[in-house]
């Protein structure tokens, strides 16, 4: 009996993916480091910052410790809920949103309630994969052999559910989410099994229509055009920050241009551990790879960024264990949307993008878009938990 004990204890500890709680558990401690470093010189109690991310961590590592409970099948049931659920929110928050935080930001997507506060749109991240994850397989097991026309009609399909989302967004005048939500949609058309030849023409689509726009904005002509189509003069701006981020350094691009300094005032191996002789505004959260930088240098940087791949191939690795094609969507999708969130950041903090509020994963401060990254680290851990091999057919789950 003892035996047979000790049997399922260590099926359960082999079924937990300990290479990706390290991998987040390191994150989570540069992560409170920079937040402390950051607001010890901005902030009249930096240990209560420190404490409240605490705080959302417990909260989500305890979603995470639930969301592995669920197997495939769970999670294929409860995917149009959460959609519609982050649906709702992402309408209510157009009626309750934050009027501070809409003076602050120039975006409708927070709710607030006294201290608390909490932005739908980041929970609605997971739900939307899951939804785009249900949707391709459903599509692939009716349609076994890919043609032109099935992989259009697929194609029409995540496009559909995808608008409610891109609609509500830009009511919320978010567009740093939205782009995330388009390069998850990406990730997961490339593995889709729509053919290359469609997938080649809606990129260069896509890569004709970004250099429109990029030659609008950058152009006095343009601009006018691009305002009547809803762009505010604060994203001009920071594509004159990006471009040439010496020409304005007190005003408009005075963060980015602060951010830069103290990423290169750290040099190699960075001035140390809570030295911060640049300001930053804001650094706690969009602007904390400064924080970094600065305290540990071009070396330091580097171990971050090689943590971010290691988390990234370890997933990646677990999708190819489970061998679900389910899984294998909703994987890519929480990939992409990690992987988006540490490319855009880091990019926009060294000069190479624009500046949009997208904050770096698990190191930021807020409790929304950790809470969101958690979730996405929960649907990944459940696969291996749930180690059973699955096939869908008939609109069912099946076990090999």
């Amino acid at each position: 009996m003892q035996m047979r004990n000790n049997n399922k204890e260590k099926d359960l500890e082999s079924r937990i993916d300990y290479g990706i709680i390290f991998s987040v558990m390191m994150l989570a401690i540069i992560g409170l480091m920079s937040i402390y470093v950051a607001t010890i010189y901005d902030s009249q109690n930096p240990l209560k910052n420190v404490i409240t991310q605490v705080l959302w961590y417990a909260i989500g590592a305890t979603i995470v410790a639930i969301i592995m409970q669920f197997d495939a099948e769970q999670l294929w049931q409860v995917a149009n809920y959460a959609y519609y659920a982050g649906l709702a929110l992402l309408l209510l928050v157009l009626v309750f949103y934050s009027r501070e935080y809409l003076a602050q930001t120039g975006a409708k997507s927070w709710f607030a309630l006294g201290p608390l506060t909490f932005q739908p749109s980041e929970v609605m991240k997971p739900a939307y994969i899951l939804m785009m994850g249900k949707v391709i397989t459903m599509h692939n097991s009716e349609y076994h052999v890919h043609t032109i026309r099935t992989d259009f009609v697929l194609l029409g399909k995540l496009l559909l559910w995808t608008l409610p989302v891109i609609v509500l967004l830009k009511l919320q005048n978010d567009f740093g989410t939205l782009l995330v939500f388009i390069a998850i949609l990406g990730g997961m058309v490339l593995v889709s099994g729509i053919d290359w030849r469609i997938i080649g023409t809606v990129f260069l689509v896509v890569a004709v229509v970004g250099g429109l726009a990029l030659t609008l904005a950058t152009t006095d002509w343009g601009r006018p055009i691009l305002m009547n189509l809803g762009f505010k003069s604060y994203q001009f701006n920071r594509i004159d920050s990006w471009l040439n981020p010496s020409q304005d350094t007190t005003e408009n691009g005075y963060q980015i241009w602060q951010n830069m300094k103290a990423i290169g005032s750290g040099q190699l191996f960075g001035k140390g551990f809570n030295v911060s002789n640049v300001y930053v505004p804001v650094r706690e959260s969009d602007m904390i790879f400064s924080v970094i930088a600065e305290n540990f240098g071009f070396i330091g940087s580097c171990v971050l960024i090689l943590l971010y791949f290691l988390l990234i191939y370890q997933m990646i690795q677990v999708t190819f264990d489970t061998k679900n094609e389910f899984y294998a969507y909703v994987s890519t999708g929480v990939i992409m949307m990690i992987l988006f969130h540490v490319f855009e950041n880091i990019g926009m903090s060294v000069g190479l993008l624009p500046l949009t509020g997208i904050p770096l994963p698990f190191i930021s401060q807020g409790g929304s878009a950790l809470l969101g990254n958690m979730i996405g680290i929960g649907l990944v851990m459940s696969m291996r938990f749930h180690h059973k091999s699955y096939m869908f057919e008939n609109g069912s789950f099946k076990q090999r």
